[in-house]
């Protein structure tokens, strides 16, 4: 089985490790100074200077906004509170199935999403008086689903 990585070029490596550290709490595992990978799950930055040099010159172009690194934060409420130094993609918004997501740009324009746990829009449902129909319903699963949920 492979192993999956996910990689972002990035123009300053101290400036990139910085804010992935201060926003999302992801800490250095492997520093090989051109090369970083991150805690979290197979994330990895890559200098600007090295990925010209494996692509063999092709022009590279930041703020492509085709992909996203997506995260889920339990404590959702608490993350919102930080958004006032980051430039927002757009504000926080409420897809229809009820989780509550908010995406910005890391220093060289890459999309970060964060996401309110699935498991957290269930119980703030909950909370408010909804069934488990009313939120399978809502959330376009089964009750069954519901319930998993709820239990992990």
């Amino acid at each position: 089985m492979m192993k999956f990585c996910c990689l972002f070029v990035v123009k300053d490596m101290e400036r990139s490790k910085a804010f992935y550290k201060k926003y999302l709490g992801l800490e250095v595992e492997v520093d090989w100074g051109a090369n970083v990978t991150l805690t979290g799950g197979g994330i990895a930055l890559q200098t600007l200077e090295t990925w010209e040099k494996f692509i063999g010159g092709l022009d590279v172009s930041f703020r492509g906004n085709t992909s996203e690194l997506a995260f889920e934060e339990e404590n959702f409420d608490d993350f919102l509170r930080n958004l006032d130094e980051l430039e927002l993609v757009h504000p926080l918004v409420e897809h229809s199935w009820g989780q509550r997501v908010v995406r910005f740009y890391d220093p060289d324009g890459h999309i970060i999403e964060v996401g309110e746990k699935m498991k957290s829009v269930v119980e703030r449902f909950q909370a408010s008086g909804m069934s488990i129909d009313e939120i399978a319903k809502k959330m376009d699963v089964s009750e069954k689903d519901i319930y998993k949920m709820l239990q992990s």
